[in-house]
């Protein structure tokens, strides 16, 4: 299903039965006709800049495609590294991945039966964790790439820049990948899935309070 999934297919067919179900429950209320064009619009007007962007970053996704630069990262994974790095190294690359084409769904498409396949070779008990890591990199790729669709039409969303929105959420995205990595290596060293959970919990919950204590310092300097 990963694989056959067309996902800018189902961004412009989500839309149209968005803009059907708008008008539908605008029109139950009987406005004036030139409200609705009015409204129509404004739409329009505002959502312009990011179907332009979206347009220009499926381009980009399929060039890249056509490189076959997912198949090529992919292929970096193989039966002959450590067991206990795999989980950490599936994460990095499935990041990497859904970083540079834009898309998380493609990239469990090209590393979930690779992860599947080295598990089921070496260890079968390692099966969820390897799976957990790819579709933790990829969904951390993907929030961070400024060609995902997500992202665009998450910062088109909350009115702010593209760029801009890019730039902020690196910081929170980093931080909680940071302390998934190392959770990660806890998991394939001790081979404990709770270990590795909850050594990626205490680091977060770290990173909270220095935040905050720094925060607070600040805040009393200033004053």
């Amino acid at each position: 299903m990963f694989a056959e999934t067309d996902v800018s297919a189902s961004l412009v067919y989500g839309g149209l039965i968005g803009l059907a179900a708008a008008l539908i429950l605008t029109l139950t209320k009987k406005p004036k006709s030139s409200m609705v064009g009015k409204a129509g619009a404004a739409g329009i007007k505002a959502m312009m800049p990011a179907i332009y962007i979206l347009i220009l970053a499926w381009i980009i996704v399929a060039v890249i495609d056509e490189l076959q630069t997912g198949a090529y990262l992919a292929a970096l994974i193989d039966g002959s590294i450590p067991l206990f790095l795999l989980p950490l190294l599936l994460f990095i690359v499935a990041g990497f991945m859904a970083f540079s084409t834009g898309t998380s769904w493609g990239t469990f498409s090209l590393l979930l039966p690779i992860a599947g396949e080295i598990a089921a070779t070496l260890d079968i008990t390692m099966m969820l964790p390897f799976l957990a890591s790819v579709l933790a990199g990829s969904i951390f790729g993907d929030h961070c790439s400024p060609i995902s669709d997500t992202t665009i039409l998450s910062s088109t969303g909350a009115g702010s820049h593209h760029i801009d929105h890019v730039v902020t959420q690196l910081p929170y995205a980093l931080i909680a990948a940071g302390a998934s990595s190392i959770g990660y290596l806890v998991l394939g060293v001790s081979g404990s899935m709770w270990l590795g959970l909850l050594t990626a919990v205490i680091l977060l919950v770290a990173v909270v309070y220095i935040m905050k204590i720094i925060l607070s310092k600040s805040t009393t300097a200033s004053a």
